[in-house]
């Protein structure tokens, strides 16, 4: 009993998804990218990770190598889904990446892919650069260095679609660009001498890592890098090559790439990590990405096990069963940001890594360095050193005059509250009306803030192809920049350009504040989790038990019922059948009882028992009091999604606004039925204004789906109201200026002091928490009293079994040597005499008759 209790103990109950995780990696033939995956696993068991949500998370990694065979890849990746993997890696080759995309996507696996892919699909997590937005970086260099002629030399046709912007540029009077295929090579000396021969001094060289360094070599043989000479190479794994041949040739070379090599967190994870490289400039970015995939997986599968509950499976190709958590999972690892090895990883509203920054570095005789980053939505900043040849800065901003348009809507412009006449901009105040005066502080610039009237933000008509609102004004130059809470979006970027965002947010729902629920009848067993009371009875069966036996074992247990008599005739132990689970229950509820053992054996177990029970009930003391003072909240729904699911709630959101737009073009079902059920009662739960929607929620049961930000603004002042479940998505909001705007950079960059000086937070904090009525409805989170599982009492259990066994192993020693002395005493066989103490113990009697005369059957009895 006592070894099966053990057992019993020491084995956790899985309930829900375990801590143990196995994923699977596909790898065609780079050992080190197998290699990363293997470390990140290795740091993510061992927490050596930056990301807080990983940690906790232990993986094991099954990998397989594999070739160019379709056939075989997909049969590999099919045994691992049998194998119950939550995920798949790879693999990297175009042929084969496909087929195990697909199968994930049927049985509903997350596919996890770190390669470049020039049609990414939405199913998949890719933590490549995203190709299109890669391919902006090129274009912005060609305008910095402001070349009117340049020749595009590649190797396949994934060159000629990186390079697909700049096939856009050329034009009849101003730019022209040449395009040479390099061949099969490895002789590229042919091609070379062409574009020699064509005189052009700006080159672009995009072909495959693997003849990178020969192309180099024999450009320079031929004789097309030197000083009169420019060229970009557009490789992310520049730095890893070797570049000494040509650090004094005088051409201007210029390279990017992802990967920082001084940067702390790559030193961090190669110091702490046996990566076998001097440092980090001699990590690929597949390797690097590899790394940082298993680290995303890790954050994200802690919080699909923190949402919901579920459990693996192993999956059959040959069957239609799926996991049914895989498009969540896949989903929570979009809408993680984390730091890795790639520098900042997060995903936009369609999936993509399309907001990235990469280092834009230029060789000179001390080897690499850089001189500029380039971010998305900001485009290239030039180290402060560094000078272009021949290129003119352009004017800067200082003393510029702009008209900005602005729009009454609380917090981000609003007429101050005052009984004094004001003019001009000293009418307004608000968020939005903060940060351009901020802004004009580091920029020097002057403004004039002008009111939307209509409150209408732009927005394409396409019958006319014109656009109305702030954007129309914008293109139509009647005014230089728009801020307010304006959303970047792909079909508004296409007609003006956007600063960096201000402020970073998502589509979440707005719901009356949830009741609160009342103690259960069962309240008192809050404390403790399930399966600690069912030790803890388990432990009470096991000590009882023991405590009885024990008891009969041990000679000094038996006492003589009446002292007056030197010679009696019977003995008594306390530790009857009917009062040992009294006297061991009484212990554990902590009253008297009496209970005073005489033997080492059962002085033994009654101390480890007393022990056990002093842990046990302080323990459930100090939690149960924390349990009842803390009410547990009941919510109707916890996410967006369980909305699609019900009929007592009703929901909406504003009326023709990027938030309903965001529910009709999203492809995920649970979207569709929401958008179905929106537009079909579009007159009952579709609103006008914001301020319609908040009537509605406080009034009836009703949710209202809106941007966070607006939601946490109502938060502060509203106190009946509070945001249910995360974000649906991921956009900002940003400063629209017209297109191509000379000032782009330089704004955005002005944007991003702010962040860094910690500025935007403070207007944030201010114009949200204090101004207005902020920090009304400001309250104290409420701490979550978890019940104590059983590992936070597993050392008591352990302490306890230790004592138990330790008396058990003395009681039958005692028993044995006591057996031994009668056996001597009174001239009787050993074996006879244990088995008639065998038959005593037995028959659970509390009186034994003391031995009288010399013969085995009448020593022992019992009455």
């Amino acid at each position: 009993m006592l070894l099966l209790y053990v057992i019993v103990a020491f084995t956790p109950n899985i309930l829900g998804f375990p801590r143990k995780i196995p994923i699977g990696g596909l790898f065609d033939g780079d050992e080190m990218i197998q290699k990363a995956f293997k470390l990140s696993v290795k740091a993510v068991n061992k927490n050596i990770t930056t990301s807080e949500h990983a940690k906790g998370i232990l993986l094991i990694a099954k990998t397989e190598k594999v070739n160019e065979n379709a056939f075989l890849v997909a049969n590999i990746a099919c045994e691992l889904l049998g194998n119950g993997v939550a995920g798949i890696f790879g693999p990297q080759d175009r042929s084969t990446v496909d087929h195990v995309q697909s199968t994930c996507d049927t049985l509903d696996i997350p596919h996890i892919a770190a390669r470049w892919d020039p049609e990414p699909k939405r199913g998949n997590v890719n933590l490549y650069p995203h190709a299109d937005t890669l391919s902006m970086v090129f274009q912005d260099l060609i305008k910095k260095f402001q070349w009117k002629e340049y020749a595009i030399l590649y190797d396949d046709t994934n060159g000629l679609i990186r390079m697909n912007r700049l096939l856009k540029l050329p034009n009849m009077h101003t730019i022209s660009a040449m395009v040479f295929h390099l061949g099969n090579g490895p002789d590229f000396r042919k091609i070379m001498q062409e574009v020699k021969r064509s005189g052009c001094k700006n080159l672009i060289i995009d072909c495959s890592y693997d003849i990178l360094a020969s192309v180099l070599e024999q450009a320079q043989q031929v004789g097309i890098m030197s000083g009169k000479h420019n060229v970009i190479v557009a490789s992310l794994d520049l730095q890893t090559l070797d570049l000494k041949p040509y650090q004094y040739s005088g051409m201007n070379l210029t390279g990017i790439r992802l990967i920082d090599p001084e940067s702390s967190t790559v030193r961090h994870i190669l110091r702490a990590l046996n990566w076998n490289l001097t440092d980090g400039s001699h990590l690929r970015v597949t390797s690097a990405l590899a790394y940082d995939a298993v680290q995303l997986f890790a954050s994200g599968y802690a919080r699909l096990r923190d949402s919901v509950e579920g459990d693996l499976k192993r999956l059959s190709c040959n069957d239609t069963e799926t996991w049914g958590h895989g498009f969540s999972l896949s989903n929570f690892m979009r809408n993680e940001r984390i730091h890795g090895l790639s520098g900042t990883i997060k995903f936009d509203t369609n999936g993509f890594r399309s907001e990235f920054q990469l280092d834009i570095v230029n060789l000179g005789k001390k080897g690499l360095r850089k001189v500029g980053e380039w971010k998305t939505n900001v485009g290239i900043q030039w180290e402060s050193e560094y000078k272009i040849p021949g290129v003119d800065e352009g004017k800067s901003l200082r003393d510029k005059h702009f008209i900005v348009l602005i729009s009454l809507t609380d917090p981000y412009g609003m007429l101050k509250q005052s009984a004094a006449i004001r003019a001009g901009n000293d009418r307004f105040e608000g968020f939005a009306i903060d940060i351009i005066q901020e802004m004009s502080k580091i920029l020097g610039f002057n403004y004039t803030f002008e009111v939307q009237s209509d409150n209408i933000y732009g927005s394409l008509n396409k019958t006319s192809g014109r656009w109305n609102g702030m954007l129309g004004k914008i293109i139509a130059h009647e005014a230089d920049l728009a801020i307010t809470d304006l959303t970047i979006t792909a079909e508004r970027e296409s007609a003006v350009d956007f600063t960096t965002p201000f402020m970073n947010l998502g589509i979440s729902v707005l719901y009356r504040q949830p009741t609160t629920a009342p103690p259960g009848l069962l309240s008192f067993l809050l404390p403790y989790s399930k399966e600690v009371w069912v030790h803890l009875i388990g432990a009470y069966i096991v000590v009882t038990s023991l405590l009885f036996l024990i008891g009969k074992l041990c000679p000094v247990e038996w006492t003589n019922p009446y002292p007056c008599i030197k010679e009696p005739e019977v003995l008594e132990t306390p530790f009857t059948l009917a009062d040992t689970p009294f006297l061991v229950i009484g212990a554990l509820l902590k009253a008297p009882t009496g209970f005073a053992p005489a033997g080492v054996s059962t002085r033994a177990l009654a101390t480890a028992w007393w022990f056990f029970t002093l842990i046990i009930g302080s323990t459930y003391i100090a939690n149960l009091a924390a349990a009842l003072s803390t009410k547990s909240t009941v919510w109707p729904f916890k996410v967006a999604e369980d909305l699609a699911y019900q009929h007592k709630i009703k929901y909406g959101a504003k009326k023709g606004g990027s938030t309903l737009a965001f529910f009709k073009d999203a492809p995920h079902e649970p979207y569709e039925i929401m958008y179905n059920y929106m537009m079909n009662h579009a007159d009952e739960v579709l609103m006008e204004r914001n301020e319609d929607g908040l009537w509605k929620v406080q009034q009836e049961n009703y949710a209202y789906i809106m941007e966070s930000s607006s939601i946490e603004y109502i938060k502060q002042r509203v106190c009946n109201v509070t945001q249910v479940g995360g974000l649906l998505d991921a956009k900002g909001y940003g400063i629209a200026m017209r297109k191509d705007s000379p000032y782009r950079t330089e704004l955005s960059g002005a944007i991003l002091k702010l962040k860094e000086n910690g500025m935007m937070h403070e207007l944030q904090t201010r114009w949200w928490k204090e101004k207005r009525g902020g920090d009304k409805c400001s309250e104290k989170p409420q701490v979550k009293v978890e019940p104590l599982n059983f590992e936070d009492v597993g050392g008591v259990f352990l302490i306890m079994i230790s004592g138990v066994t330790l008396s058990w192993f003395y009681a039958g020693w005692t028993f044995l040597w006591n057996i031994r002395n009668i056996a001597i005493k009174y001239n009787v066989p050993y074996k006879e005499e244990i088995k008639e103490e065998l038959k005593f113990l037995i028959r659970c009697k509390s009186k034994k008759l003391v031995r009288r005369r010399k013969k085995s059957v009448e020593t022992i009895g019992s009455r």
